[in-house]
């Protein structure tokens, strides 16, 4: 295991120490089933095409996968980390490689290299409340970390989940967001930017949920997931009700290509999102938050 340490000798980010094998050869891994989210959104089920190893990963870490003739693609894990045996990613159709993959079929193979990255601060948490905030495509990096919470409700305080899409019509996850709404120790608020016929939830940003939420200020750890801008005034709302900016963790999925800090496509002046992220403190990424966009 890979431990990494605050100044104050807090354990912040533990994640699996990477796999023996070289990192950049794929593993071959087999379609077992294929779901539409929503128009453009898609969940593989996936499961080795041979050695039926267990898939060990935690929450907020990515994996490299790669369809073949077409090229590869950096895409979060959306499964349940208490469930090895089933290997799930959730994507939007975006380019090339997810169009390839969006067509993949039952019995398809694919490649699978990782997982890779940082995680979210399940540890650090515990005790703590905890409010998940998602924009669309978002929700996905955070619904392992979700399971993790769930199957381990006991060890936290409050849980509030926040998500804001474009419209009714973009939410993935019905089946597990229906779920988790009808639970009594677990707050959701979905929100949408344009109301569609029949939609009678909230309208408008996903920020102006923050406002509603019901959580400690002082006792809270915040985890989000979604286009910068989305996370940009998600912190500044958090901030606002007195969260500080040590207990905000952001998942900065920027262009990774290999996943390993060679390629130099997602640097961030010194740091390499894939191999130093992709979730990290804001308070470690605050300085690039608050730069001006020319």
């Amino acid at each position: 295991m890979t431990t990494f340490r605050s100044k104050d000798n807090k354990v912040e980010l533990t994640s699996p120490s990477p796999p023996a094998i070289n990192p950049m050869v794929p593993k071959i891994y087999r379609v077992k089933r294929t779901h539409k989210e929503t128009h453009d959104t898609f969940t593989l089920d996936l499961e080795p095409a041979q050695n039926k190893e267990p898939f060990i990963f935690v929450p907020g870490q990515f994996n490299m996968l790669y369809a073949f003739g077409t090229g590869e693609c950096a895409i979060s894990i959306s499964g349940n980390p208490e469930e090895p045996d089933k290997l799930q990613h959730t994507t939007r159709i975006v380019g090339t490689v997810t169009t390839a993959l969006s067509r993949l079929r039952p019995g398809d193979t694919m490649g699978i290299r990782g997982p890779f990255g940082s995680c979210w601060p399940l540890q650090v948490a515990e005790g703590n409340d905890v409010v998940l905030v998602a924009g669309g495509i978002g929700l996905a990096p955070l619904r392992p970390a979700i399971y993790h919470i769930l199957t381990n409700r006991q060890k936290y305080g409050k849980v509030v989940l926040l998500f804001g899409t474009r419209t009714p019509e973009d939410i993935p996850f019905h089946r597990e967001l229906k779920a988790w709404k009808s639970r009594l120790d677990m707050e959701v608020l979905v929100t949408v930017d344009r109301a569609q016929a029949g939609w009678q939830g909230n309208v408008g940003v996903v920020t102006h949920l923050i406002r509603r939420a019901p959580f400690d200020r002082l006792n809270t750890t915040a985890i989000m997931c979604g286009p910068e801008v989305m996370m940009q005034f998600t912190i500044a709302e958090l901030l606002k009700r007195g969260v500080s900016p040590e207990s905000i963790y952001i998942s900065m999925e920027r262009n990774m290509k290999c996943a390993v800090g060679f390629c130099g496509h997602c640097q961030l002046g010194p740091t390499f999102i894939c191999k130093d992220g992709p979730v990290f403190r804001y308070d470690k990424m605050k300085f690039w938050f608050e730069q001006r966009e020319f």
